[in-house]
Protein backbone atom coordinates (compact mmCIF):
# COMPACT_ATOMS: atom_id res chain seq x y z
CA UNK A 1 0.00 0.00 0.00
CA UNK A 2 1.19 3.27 -0.80
CA UNK A 3 0.58 6.34 1.56
CA UNK A 4 0.18 9.93 1.48
CA UNK A 5 0.90 11.51 4.38
CA UNK A 6 0.65 15.00 5.25
CA UNK A 7 2.41 16.88 8.12
CA UNK A 8 4.55 13.64 8.76
CA UNK A 9 7.31 15.61 10.79
CA UNK A 10 5.08 16.87 13.05
CA UNK A 11 3.84 15.69 16.23
CA UNK A 12 1.76 12.80 15.40
CA UNK A 13 2.17 12.35 11.64
CA UNK A 14 5.70 11.19 12.60
CA UNK A 15 4.60 8.74 15.35
CA UNK A 16 2.66 7.34 13.13
CA UNK A 17 4.70 7.21 10.10
CA UNK A 18 7.30 5.54 12.46
CA UNK A 19 5.11 3.37 13.84
CA UNK A 20 3.90 2.50 9.88
CA UNK A 21 7.41 1.59 8.85
CA UNK A 22 8.23 -0.26 11.80
CA UNK A 23 5.48 -2.68 11.70
CA UNK A 24 4.05 -1.43 14.61
CA UNK A 25 0.67 -0.71 13.01
CA UNK A 26 -1.62 -3.41 12.14
CA UNK A 27 -1.63 -4.05 8.32
CA UNK A 28 1.45 -2.24 7.83
CA UNK A 29 3.86 -5.04 6.11
CA UNK A 30 5.20 -3.16 3.17
CA UNK A 31 3.81 0.18 3.76
CA UNK A 32 5.55 2.98 1.12
CA UNK A 33 5.33 6.27 2.53
CA UNK A 34 5.08 9.47 0.69
CA UNK A 35 5.55 12.29 3.48
CA UNK A 36 5.07 16.19 2.50
CA UNK A 37 5.89 18.77 5.59
CA UNK A 38 6.51 22.80 4.70
CA UNK A 39 8.59 22.39 8.03
CA UNK A 40 7.33 24.92 10.05
CA UNK A 41 7.06 25.92 13.85
CA UNK A 42 5.72 22.70 14.27
CA UNK A 43 7.67 20.18 12.27
CA UNK A 44 11.03 18.65 12.80
CA UNK A 45 12.70 16.57 10.54
CA UNK A 46 14.52 14.84 13.67
CA UNK A 47 10.76 13.30 14.32
CA UNK A 48 11.77 10.85 11.21
CA UNK A 49 15.48 10.23 11.92
CA UNK A 50 14.18 6.64 12.94
CA UNK A 51 12.80 5.65 9.76
CA UNK A 52 14.77 8.53 7.36
CA UNK A 53 16.78 5.11 5.46
CA UNK A 54 13.57 2.98 5.47
CA UNK A 55 13.42 1.72 1.80
CA UNK A 56 9.87 2.46 2.37
CA UNK A 57 10.05 6.30 2.77
CA UNK A 58 10.21 9.75 0.85
CA UNK A 59 10.11 12.97 1.77
CA UNK A 60 9.01 15.80 -0.14
CA UNK A 61 10.06 19.57 1.64
CA UNK A 62 6.50 21.48 0.67
CA UNK A 63 3.25 23.05 1.21
CA UNK A 64 -0.31 21.42 1.10
CA UNK A 65 -1.90 24.72 0.19
CA UNK A 66 0.54 24.50 -3.44
CA UNK A 67 -2.22 22.54 -5.62
CA UNK A 68 0.66 21.99 -8.58
CA UNK A 69 3.19 20.62 -6.01
CA UNK A 70 0.12 18.32 -4.56
CA UNK A 71 -1.13 17.25 -7.74
CA UNK A 72 2.33 15.89 -8.73
CA UNK A 73 3.23 14.28 -5.78
CA UNK A 74 -0.22 12.76 -4.55
CA UNK A 75 -0.33 10.61 -7.86
CA UNK A 76 -0.03 6.84 -7.63
CA UNK A 77 -1.26 6.65 -4.03
CA UNK A 78 -3.86 4.18 -2.53
CA UNK A 79 -4.94 6.43 0.58
CA UNK A 80 -4.20 9.75 1.82
CA UNK A 81 -3.89 10.53 5.81
CA UNK A 82 -4.19 14.08 6.81
CA UNK A 83 -2.60 15.28 9.70
CA UNK A 84 -0.80 18.80 8.23
CA UNK A 85 -2.48 21.83 10.50
CA UNK A 86 -2.22 24.55 11.98
CA UNK A 87 -2.83 23.77 15.96
CA UNK A 88 -2.24 25.85 18.48
CA UNK A 89 -4.96 28.02 19.99
CA UNK A 90 -3.23 30.53 21.24
CA UNK A 91 -1.46 31.45 17.74
CA UNK A 92 -4.70 31.52 16.29
CA UNK A 93 -6.08 34.02 18.85
CA UNK A 94 -3.47 36.45 17.70
CA UNK A 95 -3.78 35.68 14.22
CA UNK A 96 -6.50 33.54 12.74
CA UNK A 97 -5.80 33.76 9.25
CA UNK A 98 -2.49 31.12 8.68
CA UNK A 99 -5.00 29.06 10.55
CA UNK A 100 -8.00 29.33 7.84
CA UNK A 101 -5.17 28.93 4.74
CA UNK A 102 -3.45 25.87 6.31
CA UNK A 103 -6.68 24.33 7.75
CA UNK A 104 -9.51 25.42 5.53
CA UNK A 105 -7.50 25.46 2.08
CA UNK A 106 -5.47 23.28 2.59
CA UNK A 107 -7.08 20.63 2.99
CA UNK A 108 -9.52 21.73 -0.30
CA UNK A 109 -6.05 21.35 -1.81
CA UNK A 110 -5.50 17.90 -0.95
CA UNK A 111 -9.71 16.63 -1.80
CA UNK A 112 -9.16 17.92 -5.04
CA UNK A 113 -5.92 16.14 -5.95
CA UNK A 114 -7.61 13.02 -4.55
CA UNK A 115 -10.29 13.28 -6.57
CA UNK A 116 -8.71 13.83 -9.65
CA UNK A 117 -6.01 10.71 -9.21
CA UNK A 118 -8.51 8.25 -7.60
CA UNK A 119 -7.03 7.93 -4.05
CA UNK A 120 -8.76 4.84 -1.90
CA UNK A 121 -9.14 6.62 0.97
CA UNK A 122 -9.04 10.22 2.47
CA UNK A 123 -8.30 9.62 6.42
CA UNK A 124 -8.84 13.70 7.54
CA UNK A 125 -7.26 13.87 11.31
CA UNK A 126 -9.47 16.31 13.47
CA UNK A 127 -9.86 17.61 16.62
CA UNK A 128 -12.70 17.40 19.39
CA UNK A 129 -12.44 21.31 19.99
CA UNK A 130 -14.72 21.36 17.46
CA UNK A 131 -17.60 20.81 19.32
CA UNK A 132 -17.15 23.70 21.74
CA UNK A 133 -17.74 22.80 25.23
CA UNK A 134 -19.43 19.99 27.31
CA UNK A 135 -20.57 20.74 30.90
CA UNK A 136 -21.14 17.30 31.94
CA UNK A 137 -21.74 13.90 29.80
CA UNK A 138 -19.48 13.44 26.74
CA UNK A 139 -20.32 14.23 23.09
CA UNK A 140 -21.22 11.85 20.11
CA UNK A 141 -20.03 11.90 16.38
CA UNK A 142 -23.89 13.20 15.25
CA UNK A 143 -22.96 16.43 18.20
CA UNK A 144 -23.66 19.29 15.89
CA UNK A 145 -20.26 21.26 15.73
CA UNK A 146 -20.25 25.00 18.03
CA UNK A 147 -15.74 26.09 17.71
CA UNK A 148 -14.79 28.72 20.30
CA UNK A 149 -11.81 29.63 19.19
CA UNK A 150 -10.57 30.22 15.22
CA UNK A 151 -8.48 27.59 14.77
CA UNK A 152 -11.22 25.18 16.13
CA UNK A 153 -13.26 26.97 13.78
CA UNK A 154 -11.16 26.28 10.90
CA UNK A 155 -10.84 22.78 11.71
CA UNK A 156 -14.58 22.22 11.42
CA UNK A 157 -14.48 24.00 8.53
CA UNK A 158 -12.35 21.50 7.11
CA UNK A 159 -14.18 18.90 9.02
CA UNK A 160 -17.17 19.98 7.04
CA UNK A 161 -15.26 20.17 3.47
CA UNK A 162 -14.19 16.86 3.71
CA UNK A 163 -17.77 14.97 4.47
CA UNK A 164 -19.17 17.59 1.76
CA UNK A 165 -16.51 15.72 -0.93
CA UNK A 166 -18.33 11.96 -0.14
CA UNK A 167 -21.71 13.39 -0.23
CA UNK A 168 -20.92 15.31 -3.23
CA UNK A 169 -18.60 13.37 -5.38
CA UNK A 170 -18.52 9.74 -3.59
CA UNK A 171 -14.95 10.14 -1.96
CA UNK A 172 -14.11 7.76 0.37
CA UNK A 173 -13.63 9.75 3.43
CA UNK A 174 -13.32 9.02 7.38
CA UNK A 175 -12.32 11.45 9.88
CA UNK A 176 -11.27 10.95 13.24
CA UNK A 177 -11.86 13.41 16.09
CA UNK A 178 -9.33 12.86 18.95
CA UNK A 179 -8.22 14.32 23.00
CA UNK A 180 -5.67 16.22 23.64
CA UNK A 181 -2.71 14.09 22.86
CA UNK A 182 0.76 13.29 24.92
CA UNK A 183 3.82 11.41 24.38
CA UNK A 184 7.60 12.20 23.23
CA UNK A 185 8.43 14.45 20.20
CA UNK A 186 5.47 17.00 20.95
CA UNK A 187 6.35 20.41 20.29
CA UNK A 188 7.11 22.40 23.67
CA UNK A 189 4.50 24.84 23.04
CA UNK A 190 1.68 22.44 24.41
CA UNK A 191 0.93 22.31 27.69
CA UNK A 192 2.85 18.60 28.41
CA UNK A 193 6.06 18.97 27.45
CA UNK A 194 5.90 23.65 27.61
CA UNK A 195 5.86 22.27 31.72
CA UNK A 196 8.04 19.12 31.68
CA UNK A 197 10.64 21.61 30.14
CA UNK A 198 9.94 24.49 31.89
CA UNK A 199 10.65 23.08 34.85
CA UNK A 200 13.99 20.62 34.11
CA UNK A 201 15.24 24.49 33.32
CA UNK A 202 14.39 25.10 36.53
CA UNK A 203 11.79 28.10 34.99
CA UNK A 204 8.30 28.56 36.44
CA UNK A 205 4.75 27.36 34.50
CA UNK A 206 1.93 29.62 33.94
CA UNK A 207 -1.44 28.10 34.75
CA UNK A 208 -4.40 29.74 33.37
CA UNK A 209 -6.78 31.01 35.83
CA UNK A 210 -7.48 28.57 38.49
CA UNK A 211 -6.76 25.64 36.20
CA UNK A 212 -10.28 24.48 36.57
CA UNK A 213 -10.63 23.80 32.75
CA UNK A 214 -11.09 19.97 31.92
CA UNK A 215 -9.23 17.87 29.32
CA UNK A 216 -9.48 14.26 28.26
CA UNK A 217 -5.74 13.04 27.33
CA UNK A 218 -4.71 10.28 24.51
CA UNK A 219 -1.26 8.82 24.44
CA UNK A 220 -0.06 9.78 20.60
CA UNK A 221 0.95 5.82 20.11
CA UNK A 222 -2.71 5.29 20.55
CA UNK A 223 -4.37 7.68 18.81
CA UNK A 224 -2.20 6.15 15.83
CA UNK A 225 -3.67 3.20 16.05
CA UNK A 226 -7.18 4.12 16.19
CA UNK A 227 -6.24 6.05 12.83
CA UNK A 228 -5.15 2.74 11.38
CA UNK A 229 -7.95 1.03 12.44
CA UNK A 230 -10.47 3.60 10.97
CA UNK A 231 -7.78 3.57 7.57
CA UNK A 232 -8.71 0.04 7.57
CA UNK A 233 -12.02 -0.34 8.25
CA UNK A 234 -13.76 2.59 9.01
CA UNK A 235 -16.87 3.31 7.32
CA UNK A 236 -17.06 6.25 4.23
CA UNK A 237 -18.61 8.65 5.20
CA UNK A 238 -18.51 8.55 9.15
CA UNK A 239 -16.77 10.18 11.89
CA UNK A 240 -14.91 8.52 15.06
CA UNK A 241 -14.18 9.94 18.36
CA UNK A 242 -10.36 8.65 19.82
CA UNK A 243 -10.27 9.74 23.45
CA UNK A 244 -7.96 8.39 25.76
CA UNK A 245 -10.49 8.40 28.96
CA UNK A 246 -8.29 10.04 31.58
CA UNK A 247 -10.04 13.33 32.36
CA UNK A 248 -7.94 15.95 34.46
CA UNK A 249 -8.07 19.45 35.18
CA UNK A 250 -5.21 21.89 34.34
CA UNK A 251 -4.21 21.98 38.14
CA UNK A 252 -4.73 18.50 38.74
CA UNK A 253 -2.45 17.61 35.39
CA UNK A 254 -0.14 20.82 36.58
CA UNK A 255 -0.02 18.84 40.05
CA UNK A 256 1.18 15.03 38.38
CA UNK A 257 4.19 17.46 36.51
CA UNK A 258 5.43 19.50 39.57
CA UNK A 259 5.70 15.81 41.07
CA UNK A 260 7.32 13.77 38.01
CA UNK A 261 9.74 16.47 37.94
CA UNK A 262 10.94 17.17 41.85
CA UNK A 263 9.38 20.53 41.91
CA UNK A 264 6.81 22.50 44.13
CA UNK A 265 4.16 24.62 43.57
CA UNK A 266 5.99 27.83 44.15
CA UNK A 267 7.12 26.74 40.26
CA UNK A 268 3.62 27.95 39.22
CA UNK A 269 2.85 31.39 38.18
CA UNK A 270 -0.94 32.00 37.74
CA UNK A 271 -1.40 33.78 34.49
CA UNK A 272 -4.88 35.69 32.88
CA UNK A 273 -7.03 32.95 31.69
CA UNK A 274 -7.05 32.11 27.94
CA UNK A 275 -9.70 34.47 25.60
CA UNK A 276 -12.81 32.06 24.83
CA UNK A 277 -11.43 29.28 27.02
CA UNK A 278 -13.57 25.86 26.68
CA UNK A 279 -14.38 24.52 30.00
CA UNK A 280 -14.40 21.07 29.16
CA UNK A 281 -14.36 18.28 26.20
CA UNK A 282 -14.97 15.19 26.38
CA UNK A 283 -15.92 12.10 24.10
CA UNK A 284 -17.84 9.09 23.48
CA UNK A 285 -16.26 6.19 21.75
CA UNK A 286 -18.53 3.81 21.74
CA UNK A 287 -18.40 3.93 17.62
CA UNK A 288 -15.24 3.21 17.16
CA UNK A 289 -15.11 0.43 20.56
CA UNK A 290 -17.49 -1.43 19.35
CA UNK A 291 -17.34 -1.07 15.19
CA UNK A 292 -13.51 -1.15 15.06
CA UNK A 293 -12.07 -2.62 18.59
CA UNK A 294 -10.30 0.20 19.31
CA UNK A 295 -9.62 0.48 23.27
CA UNK A 296 -6.48 2.56 24.52
CA UNK A 297 -3.74 0.61 25.61
CA UNK A 298 -1.84 3.05 27.44
CA UNK A 299 -2.12 3.99 30.96
CA UNK A 300 -2.12 7.80 31.42
CA UNK A 301 0.34 7.26 34.09
CA UNK A 302 3.17 4.76 32.52
CA UNK A 303 2.42 7.38 29.81
CA UNK A 304 3.14 10.39 31.89
CA UNK A 305 6.10 8.89 33.09
CA UNK A 306 7.51 7.99 30.30
CA UNK A 307 6.53 11.01 28.87
CA UNK A 308 8.38 12.90 30.51
CA UNK A 309 11.57 10.50 31.12
CA UNK A 310 11.77 11.02 27.52
CA UNK A 311 11.89 14.94 28.04
CA UNK A 312 14.88 14.07 30.07
CA UNK A 313 16.68 12.23 28.38
CA UNK A 314 16.40 13.99 24.84
CA UNK A 315 17.47 17.96 26.05
CA UNK A 316 19.48 18.07 23.10
CA UNK A 317 15.92 17.56 20.78
CA UNK A 318 14.17 20.48 22.19
CA UNK A 319 16.81 22.79 23.78
CA UNK A 320 17.39 24.52 21.00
Amino acid sequence: MRIFVTGGAGFIGSQYVRALLSGELPGSDGARVTVIDKLGHGSNMDNLAPVAEHPGFRFVHGDICDAQLVDEVVRGHDVIVHFAAESHVDRSIDDARPFVTANVLGTQVLLDAARRHGAGRFVHVSTDEVYGSIADGSWTESQPLAPNSPYAASKAGSDLLVLSAHRTHGLDVVITRCSNNYGPYQNPEKVIPLFVTNLLRGRRVPLYGEGGNVREWLHVADHCLAIQLVLRGGRPGRVYHVGGGTELTNRELTGRLLESCGAGWDRVERVADRLGHDQRYSLDMTRIRDELGFVPQQSFDTGLKDTVEWYRENTSWWDR
